[in-house]
Formats: C-alpha cells, sequence, structure tokens
C-alpha cells in the first residue's frame, strides 16, 4: 500500500475572515446588558493607561494624572494622560480584535494592576458610534510622535502620524460621533450621569465638561467612604449609613466593615431594616479597583446572607469578558468564606454588646439566622435560645418557651401543629411549630444549649393522652353513635373516639400523623391490588399502622346532641360532616374524596333540616 505524499499537494493557509458588524450585534445581544457599557469601556481604558503611566512615572503625585470628559450632544471624547501608543501599538492594538496593550508581553507582569483583561472593549463604542477617531502620544518613547487611527464600523481604518502640536503631551483621546439612534446614551446629562455610575469610587481624578463654558464638573470628587477620615466612630457610622441609603435607598440596620487586605478589598455590608422572602437573594455593588463592574452580583456572598446588601472595591477579582459578573474561580470563593466570617463576628458582637441591636435584627432576619445556626455551632450556642419560633404560647423566643415547658414537644409538619395547637395549649402542653424550614432541626439541638430541657416530637398518643376521658355511662349511651361513626369514616382509615376538652368550642380534632397518611396510601394501593401478592403484603402492613383519628368533643353542645341521633343515616351524616371540619381546621390539603364528603354531607343535612320543617 502506497501512502499519499502530503508534500505533492500541500492545504494553503487562509485568515478567518471577520464580519465587524456581526461582531458588534452579537456584543450587544449577548455580552453587553445596555449600550451605555461604551463610556465604562471608555473609562476603563484610560484608567488603565493612567496605570502604566504611573508605572513609567512612579514618583508622580497621585493626582498628576487624570481623565476628562467631554459631551455637547454632537461629540463624546474622552481624554487621559496616560501611556498613550506608538503607531505600532495603534496597529497591534486597535486593529487586531482581541487583542489588548494590557497582553503585551513586555507588561505582562503588571496584569494585575489593569482591569481590563480582554482586548475587545473598545467595539464596545461602535454600540452607539459608526466611528471611533483615536488620537494618540506615547510616553514611552521620548519626542514620540502623535497618532491617529480612525476605525469605521465596516471594518476599515486608517493610521497617519500628525504633527507634535496634534498632541503636545503623552495621552490619548478618543472620540465618538453618535448615531442619531444612540441619542439616549449621549446626552451631555447622561454622560455625566454614567461616568458618575461607573466611575465614581476611580482613583484616578475625573472630570466632565458639558461644553457650555462652565467650570468642569468633578466625577469623583471624594475617595470611598469607607476610606475618609472621620473625627468619631459615631460620625463614621453615620456616614456609612447616609451611603448605603444613597445606594440602595433603605435605611441600613446597621453597617458591617468589610476589609480583607489580601485582596485588596474594602467596603461595607449594610443590613437590611425589614425580613426579605426566605432564599430571595439580593444583587451586591461589586466595584473592581474603583470602576463599577456590577450592581447584581450575588455570587461574593453565601445564600444564607440575604440580610445585608454589600458595597464592595476589590483589586484582585477577575471580571468576566463582559466585565459585568465575577469570574468563579478559588479567588471569588476564598472571598466570599471571608466576607461571611465576617457577617458572623457582626452577629457574634450585637449578641455580646448590643442586645437591642440584637433584638431588633433577629425581628426581621429570624430565618436567615435559623439557616446558619443549622450549620455553624457557634452561631447556635450564641443565638439559638434567643430566636423566635410559633408556640402554643405565640410567637416567642425558645429560651422563655422552655423555662415554661420541662419538655417540650415539636410538631414534623405546619398542617400538624395547626390541628393541635388549641388543643394542646388548653392541655397545658409545650408544642413548638417544627414545619418552618429548620425549626423542628433547631429544637432538637436545644438540650445542646440547655442541657435541662427535654425535647420530644409530638404524636397522637401523646396529645390524646392529655385528653380526659368520659365517664362510663356516658361513653355506653354514645357507643351506637361512636360504632356508626367509625363505619362512615372507614373510607378514611379513621378510627372515631369520645373524649372531654378545652376549648368546648371546638366540636372534634383530626389527629392524622405522617404514618397514617402512609398508611392510607399504602391501603388505597392494596385495594387498587387485592387478590396480588403485592396487595396481601401492603394489607397486611395496614392492619399493622397506626391510623387517624377523629376525636369527638364531649363537652362540645352539638357532639352532645349528634350522639344521640338515633336515626342512623342522620347519624352517619353527622360523623361525615364533623370530620369533614375538623379536616378543614387542620388547614392540610383536603383529598378528593375529603372534598367530595364534605359537599355531600351538607347538602344531605341541609335536606334533613328541610323536610323537619316542611
Amino acid at each position: 500500500m502506497t501512502l499519499p505524499d502530503p508534500t505533492a499537494n500541500p492545504a494553503a493557509d487562509h485568515t478567518f475572515q471577520v464580519d465587524l458588524r456581526g461582531l458588534v450585534d452579537l456584543l450587544s445581544h449577548h455580552l453587553y446588558s445596555s449600550p451605555r457599557v461604551y463610556l465604562r469601556e471608555l473609562l476603563q481604558n484610560a484608567v488603565d493607561a493612567l496605570t502604566a503611566r504611573h508605572g513609567l512615572d512612579p514618583a508622580a503625585p497621585a493626582g498628576a494624572f487624570g481623565i476628562r470628559l467631554y459631551a455637547d450632544a454632537s461629540v463624546v471624547r474622552v481624554e487621559d494622560d496616560g501611556v498613550g501608543l506608538t503607531e505600532a501599538d495603534v496597529h497591534a492594538f486597535l486593529a487586531t480584535i482581541g487583542r489588548s496593550s494590557k497582553r503585551a508581553e513586555r507588561i505582562a507582569e503588571q496584569r494585575a494592576d489593569f482591569i481590563g483583561q480582554f482586548g475587545i472593549g473598545l467595539l464596545s463604542c461602535f454600540l452607539v458610534a459608526d466611528e471611533i477617531h483615536v488620537v494618540s502620544r506615547s510616553a514611552r518613547t521620548p519626542d514620540a510622535p502623535t497618532v491617529e487611527w480612525r476605525g469605521r464600523g465596516d471594518g476599515s481604518y486608517t493610521v497617519r502620524t500628525l504633527p507634535a502640536a496634534a498632541r503636545p503631551t503623552p495621552g490619548t483621546t478618543v472620540t465618538l460621533t453618535p448615531r442619531t439612534d444612540a441619542g439616549e446614551w449621549t446626552r451631555p446629562e447622561r454622560v455625566h450621569a454614567l461616568a458618575r455610575h461607573f466611575g465614581s469610587l476611580l482613583r484616578h481624578p475625573v472630570t466632565f465638561d458639558d461644553g457650555t463654558g462652565g467650570p468642569g464638573a468633578s466625577v469623583n470628587p471624594e475617595p470611598a467612604p469607607w476610606a475618609r477620615t472621620y473625627p468619631t466612630p459615631g460620625t463614621r457610622s453615620r456616614a456609612l449609613a447616609a451611603y448605603g441609603e444613597e445606594v440602595f435607598g433603605f435605611t441600613p440596620l446597621d453597617t458591617i466593615d468589610l476589609d480583607l487586605p489580601a485582596v485588596g478589598l474594602k467596603g461595607i455590608a449594610c443590613v437590611l431594616p425589614e425580613a426579605v422572602p426566605a432564599g430571595r437573594r439580593h444583587g451586591h455593588r461589586v466595584h473592581v479597583k474603583g470602576m463599577l463592574l456590577s450592581e447584581q452580583a450575588e455570587e461574593i456572598l453565601p445564600e444564607w446572607a440575604f440580610f445585608v446588601r454589600c458595597v464592595i472595591d476589590a483589586e484582585s477579582l477577575r471580571p468576566t469578558a463582559s466585565r459585568e459578573s465575577l469570574y468563579e474561580d478559588d479567588t471569588l470563593a476564598a472571598v466570599r468564606d471571608a466576607l461571611a466570617e465576617r457577617l458572623r463576628a457582626w452577629i457574634s458582637r450585637a449578641a455580646a454588646s448590643d442586645p437591642d441591636l440584637l433584638t431588633r435584627f433577629l425581628q426581621a432576619h429570624h430565618l436567615a439566622v435559623k439557616s446558619l445556626a443549622v450549620h455553624d455551632d457557634e452561631i447556635l450556642r450564641m443565638l439559638l435560645p434567643w430566636l423566635p419560633f410559633e408556640t402554643t404560647d405565640g410567637h416567642t423566643t425558645l429560651d422563655a418557651f422552655a423555662r415554661a415547658h420541662r419538655t417540650v414537644l415539636v410538631t414534623s409538619s405546619v398542617e400538624e401543629f395547626r390541628q393541635v395547637a388549641a388543643i394542646a395549649s388548653a392541655a397545658g402542653l409545650g408544642v413548638v411549630n417544627g414545619g418552618y424550614t429548620y425549626d423542628r432541626e433547631l429544637v432538637h439541638r436545644l438540650p445542646e444549649i440547655r442541657p435541662e430541657a427535654t425535647v420530644a416530637d409530638l404524636d397522637p398518643a401523646t396529645l390524646t393522652a392529655h385528653l380526659d376521658p368520659v365517664d362510663r355511662d356516658t361513653e355506653l349511651a354514645a357507643a351506637a353513635y361512636v360504632a356508626q361513626a367509625r363505619d362512615a369514616l372507614a373510607v378514611f382509615d379513621c378510627d372515631v373516639a369520645l373524649r372531654a376538652f378545652q376549648p368546648a368550642s371546638a366540636p372534634a380534632l383530626l389527629v392524622d400523623s405522617r404514618e397514617a397518611r402512609h398508611e392510607r396510601t399504602r391501603s388505597q394501593i392494596a385495594r387498587e391490588q387485592e387478590g396480588g401478592l403485592w396487595g396481601d403484603i401492603l394489607g397486611a402492613l395496614s392492619q399493622e399502622a397506626p391510623r387517624a383519628q377523629l376525636i369527638l368533643n364531649q363537652l362540645n353542645p352539638l357532639v352532645r346532641t349528634a350522639v344521640a341521633i338515633d336515626e342512623p343515616e342522620l347519624a352517619r351524616t353527622s360523623a361525615e360532616a364533623l370530620y369533614g371540619q375538623a379536616a378543614l381546621l387542620s388547614r392540610r390539603p383536603l383529598r378528593p374524596s375529603e372534598s367530595s364528603l364534605i359537599n355531600r354531607s351538607f347538602l344531605d343535612l341541609l335536606a334533613h333540616a328541610l323536610r323537619k320543617d316542611s
């Protein structure tokens, strides 16, 4: 076998052709959230150029180099005193999609100092303009010429060298002539607002000129509020709270300093003054090296920390390609854990030194703290006694409830609590609603904090044991009715008993444990598979499993009347009506057969009453 000679007809090399308009359309619909990002990208390029300029001249004062914005409805211009570009830089970096001067090998070691990492930011200008005009002079080379670059949306560009007077000092000027459909983003007042929005925390001075001849307005007149000097701690706290209110629109319950020197992160967490729905996560404002990255960054805090909203400025977090969210990496994971620890420490300090603040915090955010306490033993030991729970004594702290009840009983569901709450309270039983997220697990851990407390699950036998039995004569007189009621409710696998309990206004109590509901499901399957091996097995299990129980209250006048009924059909109908009323009071979802029973028993009782009246 002869193999083909690979050199006989070599394949030709080709270069990818890029449709710039298609690429810009792709950026606008899938990478960037809004055309407004064009100004952020221009500011970012200017900041990176200033960072590089300070690298060349480290002795220069902090405010020696700056950024100037200009917008007068006809043009938008961004000028910086940064490192500038040579003609070779212009060809290499402005005309090559995906390459950035920050990626250049000569400054690769300084990448961490720059915001941009992807080299496509300048393309965002085509979201609002058809042409980008760049005039730049490099600070790297003495007597460097001024270079002009014009890039157009059709993918073409021109480069030429200008006289030195065109740009007397190093730096870069980018000018855009907005399209008519981009007026929303390029009006002077909008440009100024966007500059404030994205650049209020930038470390380099940024000014804005609207072309009216007045003095330029400072975009970032003050450093970040956490970086300022205050005369007293109280003044600082009020200033941070005011900043939180300005940013988020609410007055924080408190502010928490966030400071992680290892990653150059500073900021504040504002504690929400009101509760938020469970699991709802608020977005946080994240700045990277002073530039606003995102207003909706959820990934910087764990899910349980939905009681705060944060403003942070970080040095070492990596933005994604759109620079509108954070790249999930080990650094972000470490920052998330460290910020979570700061929130735990704040809760600890409040518990130790500010009980009033702790009380207000727990009133609003007990669910968040419960979710944290499940996994954090320190928070559990510190706060479990102070957390509010729904109990037969009302909403109260677990510590107060445990002092009032030697044995704390806890239900496994909300519906079970609602079934038994009134009767258990009248019987002197202390029952906690364990049906809410985390509650049952936390209540069972109470003995770890209060060794003298006893916690047990509430079951039907515990409840019925605390209900008063009726005397023998009353029980015998009601035996026929109870037997008819059991027969009527057998289809629901429900037993019937007669007891006396408070409140007397409650005619009946349906005790329906989780085991009883599982039993009904097994029984239904057994009936459907009657005669088969599986049906026999389930049938045997159904004879041993606990059943639901309808407990009639002898103290209730309606029940005393019902047990005296001597008409079998009417007795049956009244038992069904009592079952339906008890099922409704339990507030659990009704099965179709139960809904049908309630409707039927009501109509039968109504028909009986009408016949009696006629």
